[in-house]
């Protein structure tokens, strides 16, 4: 597997969109809006593939000031799923953010993936509350 950052406009960045439209909004009978497409060019890209450059999965970093990022539309394509790719994604996600000088990241995780979160050690904080159509919560880490 590798895993890298990937160019807002490239062929992968519009293979990572597809795999999101597929995998996160699909499900839900809803498709990736302008809006959720609004500032990507700003933001950082990263995907993971197998040896061959198959699409694996994908994540979205949303820089913000003083050392801390967000994590939006994380996903993994569905034959991959439950094999540990996430976790690696993750885990390989936080390194790398930790060599740009990144101290914390935060996330809104579905109700159904907030375990998987908190077995890489995020946090929950505040009530739950709906976006596309679904329970999440805000969960953070920092990092080391």
């Amino acid at each position: 597997m590798n895993f890298r950052q990937i160019e807002y406009g490239s062929a992968e960045y519009d293979a990572a969109r597809e795999l999101r439209e597929a995998v996160l909004r699909a499900p839900l009978g809803l498709s990736l809006s302008a809006n959720d497409l609004r500032g990507e060019e700003h933001q950082l890209h990263y995907a993971l593939f197998t040896g061959t450059d198959e699409l694996v999965g994908c994540v979205i970093v949303v820089p913000a000031s003083d050392g801390q990022a967000r994590i939006r539309q994380m996903a993994i394509a569905p034959v991959h799923q439950r094999q540990g790719l996430a976790s690696r994604m993750m885990l390989e996600l936080e390194a790398n953010l930790i060599t740009r000088g990144f101290c914390s990241l935060s996330l809104h995780a579905r109700r159904s993936a907030i375990g998987f979160y908190q077995k890489l050690g995020y946090e929950c904080s505040g009530g739950e509350f709906i976006e596309v159509t679904l329970p999440h919560r805000k969960m953070s880490k920092r990092l080391t």
